[in-house]
């Protein structure tokens, strides 16, 4: 096997034996690949109009064609020709064209067909990653143009333009970019083009979203709407129409993004127009999948194989319902429709497209064959072998090869050395993987870069290599971190032939990193390594904030939570729970003490079965002894080592940065054997290792906007009315809490913004049924009106110019049954809150011993003394001491998030 290192060394054979040597050679391969990896490529323009035939296409490429000019024929046949290779993804050989078509403009003297063809030539260098030879190519076209007659050149100039932004925006210049398409926009105005200016809008509301100007990009893609609606209906508009539904669907606003893509879908049926039907049809299985509607989205998906003249976009479309199908191990539905597919590869046409359609296939299988065999199924697809996974790749490389291009080579050899690592088969998969990964960095991408680097950090892990595994990891977080804002932002970019899941493709490399970095102390703590532990869970929170939001969505200043701890008379102390495959580790800072940890050998499913067990379990009054025993459980992981620390150095106050499903639970439940948490400490959550401005509230005036609804409003009939809410306002009044208050009727979006945009109020305090979930579109709060949407909190609660919200409390809410992952959305709603403290309650509860406790907490904060926390803490205790509320299930689920001084 030792051979197998030179498959495709450069002292091999010629590469057609390669291949058929490693065709033979693949049924050595035992394992199939078990993880699809996300492969983030940036094709097509950022006016969302992809290359013709990608899977998510949304027009045809605006690649100039100076139709209307005397060009010789020879150059003009070569533009065509450069047109055609770009479109079918042959971006090297259309390089050569164009440059052809170059000499001969430059010979004839055809300024403007030379400025146009130079345009087209800097895009199909972006796609090759060559950033100063497409960046020489623009400059040279707009320099041409600027010296012509505007009035005989506004289209091509306009053109130009929104290449060069494409260009600005992929080299990370989105400001320099949003200037560009501005510039574009009023060209194509002067030229009297509607639909350039919409691709001109669609372009800047990118680039805004980009810059993480949220609100912004929404107004634009909301003018974009209304410019839409005046037009005729035309092929252009129901292109446009797509790309803007294409647009909401990455902005998540899926109930447009919807309307928009039914409108493209009209249009183009009145049009008669196959190729569109197709897209639109695409677009919305696509927009069905986001709103987990399965059999919608599969439905569309077969509608766009029946209509679509395209190969490729069939194929796409197959390959998304094999995906659906495959999460759901519906295996005999898969039976069916593969050979469908392997078909239609077969009729693909050579492309960038086409070579990750058979990758992608090739890791369906591979997948398919995983769980076929877990399953013990008997007669499955009796020809589905691991060996067919590696011919495809082995297909895949070749193709390539021939295309020139190394972006495709790079993610196809990545996969090939995936199944190497899964038959351990080391020294071939690091082979191939460090291939790939000098592939992918000379070609510019980052995308494919760090899932390379990932694999080739699992890969020297499993061979003992430890520092050079960290070093992979390290390198692999560095290049995510580098790509976050773009990963969250830019998906309009996305290459959606490979799908992207947060879970799959990011969270394993923070997770595992840090899983590597505690073994490698070898049972020596070690401080520095314990801080870049922490730090890198950290860096996994926030981009999984990101990627819920999909938006950049922590600002501000911020300051260390160590440092707050190690300030003058702390009493607080951290706790920093990290579930890993096989342990639950913690790390712990007590005050002005260094960092330590300790940990407890258990399986990851074990821990999250008993979490999700104690969380269903707590919502029941009756079952505190089942509650006590699982509680105790998880107290003897998170707090049983270090109790005794504790107790020594005076802590009074506990603040955990949870983990996982962790984040379910409250930690004022957590049982010793004789005592509830809460008994002992006051306690807080912190959304990661730094607060927004740690100031303490205690020497202020308390001014309070409530807002509640005492009967939820129509369409809402899961909600139960909520008639303790005066009470539980009167108790906000009697405290002494300057209040100004928003009732039922009055409780409306609009008025609450109204109200704290007119007023400096430190406290906003919601009585409102609400729902945090781990689907942004699930995560809301009611209003008289209906939802108000988790990602509408920035506007609502940040519109105020003097004062920050200090405090927000929602006393009604809830997370989503049955998502194990739902207090995502309660740190979502604090984090876009912007409020330095939220209280909220993880499941709703009794209002009358809500009123109670909101009351008392109200009053212990009035009296200027205490903390947040210690406000909180003493108000459960009083709910713990009433003889119809000492069940957790009525006490615990309140959690305070963010400041506690």
């Amino acid at each position: 096997m030792a051979k197998t290192t030179r498959i495709f060394g450069t002292n091999s054979l010629k590469f057609k034996s390669r291949v058929r040597w490693l065709t033979s050679l693949a049924h050595f391969l035992r394992l199939p690949l078990y993880f699809l990896v996300a492969l983030l490529c940036i094709v097509g323009s950022p006016v969302l109009a992809k290359v013709p035939g990608s899977i998510n296409s949304s027009s045809q490429l605006p690649i100039n064609s100076p139709t209307s000019l005397t060009v010789p024929t020879d150059a003009a046949s070569l533009l065509q020709q450069g047109k055609v290779l770009y479109s079918n993804g042959k971006f090297a050989k259309a390089v050569e064209v164009l440059q052809q078509a170059v000499q001969i403009y430059k010979q004839q003297g055809e300024s403007l067909a030379l400025a146009a063809t130079l345009g087209n030539l800097s895009l199909a260098y972006q796609q090759l990653g060559a950033w100063s030879q497409a960046q020489q190519a623009i400059t040279e076209s707009l320099n041409l143009l600027q010296g012509q007659d505007k009035n005989q050149n506004l289209q091509i100039f306009a053109q130009s333009l929104d290449i060069q932004g494409r260009l600005q925006l992929a080299m990370g210049k989105s400001e320099a970019a949003l200037a560009t398409w501005q510039q574009a926009e009023e060209i194509y105005k002067q030229a009297d083009d509607k639909n350039g200016v919409v691709r001109s809008l669609i372009n800047q509301a990118q680039a805004w979203r980009t810059q993480g100007f949220y609100p912004r990009a929404i107004k634009t893609l909301d003018l974009i709407s209304q410019t839409l609606k005046s037009q005729p209906d035309s092929l252009e508009k129901t292109v446009s129409l797509r790309s803007l539904g294409d647009a909401l669907l990455v902005l998540g606003d899926l109930k447009k993004s919807r309307q928009a893509l039914e409108e493209s879908l009209r249009i183009a049926q009145n049009l008669h127009s196959n190729a569109d039907i197709g897209a639109s049809l695409f677009s919305l299985g696509n927009n069905a999948r986001k709103r987990n509607q399965k059999e919608q989205a599969i439905a569309y998906y077969q509608q766009t194989v029946a209509v679509s003249p395209s190969p490729l976009t069939k194929v796409q479309a197959q390959l998304n319902h094999l995906g659906l199908l495959i999460k759901d191990k519906e295996w005999a539905k898969v039976q069916t429709l593969l050979p469908s597919i392997e078909s239609h590869l077969d009729q693909l046409p050579l492309s960038r497209a086409s070579i990750y359609a058979h990758v992608n296939f090739s890791q369906s299988l591979a997948k398919v064959k995983s769980g076929v065999l877990q399953a013990s199924s008997q007669g499955f697809y009796s020809g589905l072998s691991t060996k067919d996974s590696a011919k495809l790749l082995a297909s895949a490389i070749q193709q390539s090869r021939s295309l020139g291009d190394k972006r495709a080579e790079a993610y196809a050899l990545k996969s090939l050395g995936g199944l190497y690592e899964e038959t351990k088969q080391w020294s071939e998969a690091q082979d191939l993987t460090k291939q790939g990964l000098a592939l992918a960095q000379s070609s510019n991408a980052p995308e494919i870069t760090y899932s390379l680097e990932w694999q080739l950090g699992r890969l020297l892990w499993a061979q003992k290599d430890i520092n050079g595994a960290i070093a992979a990891y390290d390198a692999a977080v560095d290049t995510l971190e580098s790509l976050r804002r773009d990963l969250v932002v830019n998906k309009d970019l996305v290459n959606q032939d490979v799908q992207f899941d947060f879970r799959d493709s990011v969270e394993p490399v923070y997770r595992q990193s840090v899983e590597l970095l505690l073994q490698s102390q070898k049972g020596k703590p070690n401080e520095k390594i314990l801080e870049k532990a922490r730090e890198r869970i950290e860096a996994l929170q926030l981009a999984e904030l990101d990627d819920f939001f999909q938006e950049a969505c922590l600002q501000g200043q911020k300051v260390a939570l160590d440092r707050v701890v190690d300030k003058g008379n702390s009493k607080a102390g951290i706790l920093y729970p990290i579930i890993l495959r096989d342990e639950l580790q913690v790390i712990v800072k007590i005050p002005k003490q260094p960092l330590q940890s300790y940990s407890t050998k258990i399986p990851q499913a074990e821990v999250e079965k008993l979490l999700i067990e104690l969380r269903r379990n707590l919502v029941d009054p009756t079952a505190t002894k089942i509650v006590q025993t699982q509680s105790q459980k998880v107290y003897s992981w998170l707090l049983k080592p270090i109790e005794l620390q504790l107790q020594q150095s005076g802590v009074d106050t506990l603040v955990f940065v949870l983990d996982g499903p962790l984040r379910n639970l409250p930690m004022a439940a957590l049982y010793d054997g004789k005592q509830y948490l809460v008994e002992k400490y006051a306690i807080a959550l912190s959304v990661g290792l730094q607060l927004l401005d740690p100031k303490p509230l205690i020497k202020q005036q308390l001014r309070a906007l409530t807002a509640g609804l005492t009967q939820p409003p129509p369409g809402f009939p899961k909600f139960a009315p909520l008639l303790a809410i005066k009470s539980e306002f009167d108790g906000i009044a009697k405290a002494g809490v300057s209040t100004t208050s928003l009732l039922d009727g009055d409780f409306k979006k609009k008025n609450l913004e109204s109200e704290i945009d007119a007023t400096s109020f430190n406290i906003v305090h919601l009585a409102t049924h609400g729902q945090f979930s781990s689907r942004l579109e699930d995560t809301f709060i009611l209003d008289f009106d209906g939802q108000i949407n988790v990602k509408d909190f920035d506007t609502l609660f940040r519109s105020q110019g003097k004062t920050v919200v200090e405090l927000l409390v929602l006393s009604a809410c809830q997370t989503a049954t049955g998502d194990s992952r739902a207090a995502l959305g309660l740190a979502g709603a604090a984090v876009r809150a912007g409020a330095r403290s939220t209280i909220a309650s993880l499941w709703q509860i009794d209002d009358e011993s809500t009123a109670m406790f909101v009351s008392a907490f109200y009053r212990e904060l009035k009296s200027g003394k205490i903390t947040k926390a210690e406000a909180v803490h003493r108000a459960q205790l009083q709910l713990l001491k009433h003889p119809n509320y000492r069940a957790p299930s009525f006490w615990s689920a309140y959690v305070l998030i963010g400041n506690w001084l």
